[in-house]
């Protein structure tokens, strides 16, 4: 499970019942599509799992300790500007040095689906990229 229902929900795990329907009912209004053009179904759909989950109590609980035993996602060792990673344009991908003598690589695709964190090819070292996507 990847998911955070509470952060979905944009409520703190200590919310109460009536917090999290009201939260519920103000996100699914957010994600309407009449209200908000670029929702998606499946925006819907998430917002109806966490509904789910975290109204029921014992699935609740469920989620809770599943996320209790996730492990931490990587803490990157270092900021890097993809301005300093070396352009490989056959590829559509750029790349940058490790200190270990690996390289760190991401790709145009990558930055599309909004990848930040690239691991070293070599290490266990992560290191965060920063970008912005241009609309041509």
């Amino acid at each position: 499970m990847n998911d955070d229902y509470y952060k979905l929900l944009a409520v703190q795990r200590s919310a109460s019942p009536k917090d999290i329907k009201a939260a519920y009912h103000r996100a699914l209004l957010a994600a309407h599509p009449d209200k908000n053009p670029d929702a998606k179904s499946k925006d819907i759909h998430a917002i109806q799992q966490a509904y789910r989950v975290l109204s029921d109590p014992a699935r609740r609980a469920q989620h809770d300790t599943d996320r209790q035993h996730m492990p931490a996602a990587p803490r990157p060792a270092q900021v890097i500007s993809l301005a300093e990673f070396d352009e490989v344009p056959e590829h559509d991908r750029w790349t940058h040095a490790c200190r270990c003598g690996g390289n760190y690589a991401i790709t145009g695709a990558d930055m599309e689906r909004g990848m930040h964190l690239v691991p070293c090819t070599s290490c266990s070292e992560v290191v965060w990229v920063g970008y912005e996507l241009v609309e041509e």
